[in-house]
């Protein structure tokens, strides 16, 4: 058996499981933390190949290629792969809970979907879900899984006693106004897509509010003046610093239509936002309408948030996010896990390994071909279409490492 692994007691197959750990560090904590009688643990050190661009000569040189192939004992290979030798009959992908955690777990299924597809076939692997953050409040503690975990958590306890209300629309308080901040905090992500691309985010939210902005509203000057008009009124309610806003027009002779162009200033530096038809009919615009206009229904800003009748004014939605996770923070004690080697065996073994209170995610191929699809886009050669892949799925990620 290779060095590195700390094999179980349990002989038979079908009760033996065997952890795939991220790092030294992690694997001395697993080690300790484990069930000897039927808890393997394999650590691999870093980023293991990628297989996808390797030839099979390249892959089998690699060393920790070479210790997971031993490990499982089943060969590998077309002509030495016997899956009637495998050792353990559940296999779990332990790995940190970050974004570097989440490109080694994908190396490691890129690998078993290439060279052990029967592994998966016949439900033998799996993804461990180790907590990312523990919250501490007085002697209570919490694990979290991840980021939405934690702002799950933080909506439920900074909002629960609190009221918000908008001008000119009813209050909102319990479960209407934490949908409201979950909502508030998607839209800031939409924003920072966008913001990224070089347009201003409180002009983007001003146009998005008005029911009729869309790609049908660009074919008329006359009838995007109304849309400015309306834009311009919030921006002096929630974001006056970003004001003067001047908005003009250019001709869009391929579609037909106008774009729409604002120009404003941000220390000192000029910024051009132009909202043309391509900008319209993108998935995430859809997106920041449809939020922008739930949203609205909250009332127009300033708003008053507070427990009781009368409440403090805040005078945009950031503003009034803030104020709700600062009110949730107060006493409370956040740790995150950088790496699953920062938990001790106890910790380890309570939230990630314990079958008793862990959550394993079983590994399936749903559809093949798209399956190939996509470890061919994320994991080959081709810079181009896994840009394209990264920016068609932006919207359904919290942390994107590009």
């Amino acid at each position: 058996m290779p060095g590195k692994l700390a094999d179980c007691q349990e002989r038979d197959p079908a009760l033996s499981e065997l952890f795939i750990v991220e790092g030294d560090s992690a694997g001395g904590s697993a080690k300790q933390g484990r069930a000897r009688k039927n808890q393997a643990i394999l650590p691999l050190r870093g980023k293991i190949l990628n297989v996808e661009k390797a030839r099979f000569d390249k892959m089998l040189s690699s060393q920790e290629i070479r210790l997971l192939i031993t490990a499982l004992g089943a060969g590998v290979g077309k002509d030495d792969k016997d899956l009637s030798k495998l050792r353990y009959h559940t296999i779990i992908l332990m790995c940190d809970a970050d974004v570097d955690g989440a490109h080694i777990r994908t190396l490691l299924l890129t690998f078993f979907y290439r060279h052990y597809q029967e592994i998966i076939d016949a439900g033998h692997l799996f993804i461990a879900q180790p907590p990312l953050y523990r919250v501490k409040r007085g002697r209570a503690q919490q694990y979290l899984k991840d980021e939405p975990a934690l702002e799950d958590y933080l909506i439920e306890l900074g909002a629960g006693d609190l009221t918000l209300r908008g001008q000119g629309a009813p209050a909102l308080s319990g479960t209407p106004l934490k949908q409201f901040v979950k909502k508030a905090m998607v839209l800031e992500r939409v924003l920072d897509i966008f913001e990224r691309k070089g347009r201003n985010r409180h002009v983007l939210t001003a146009l998005a509010r008005q029911p009729t902005m869309g790609a049908g509203a660009l074919a008329t000057e006359d009838h995007l003046r109304e849309i400015i008009t309306a834009a311009e009124a919030y921006l002096r309610a929630a974001a006056p610093e970003t004001l003067p806003v001047s908005f003009s027009f250019e001709e869009d002779r391929e579609h037909a239509c106008v774009r729409l162009v604002a120009s404003t200033r941000a220390n000192g530096t000029a910024q051009r936002s132009v909202i043309d038809r391509e900008l319209c009919l993108t998935p995430e615009f859809e997106e920041l309408r449809r939020l922008a206009r739930d949203l609205a229904a909250a009332g127009e800003p300033p708003f008053l948030l507070g427990e009781s009748d009368a409440g403090e004014p805040v005078h945009n939605l950031p503003a009034t996010v803030a104020r709700i996770m600062a009110q949730a923070r107060k006493g409370l004690e956040i740790q995150r896990y950088k790496g699953l080697g920062e938990m001790n065996p106890t910790q380890l073994w309570e939230t990630t390994m314990s079958p008793e209170s862990r959550t394993l995610l079983q590994v399936k191929i749903e559809d093949g071909y798209e399956a190939d699809e996509i470890f061919s886009t994320l994991m080959g050669d081709e810079v181009e279409p896994r840009r394209k892949f990264i920016e068609a799925n932006a919207l359904n990620v919290r942390n994107l490492d590009i």
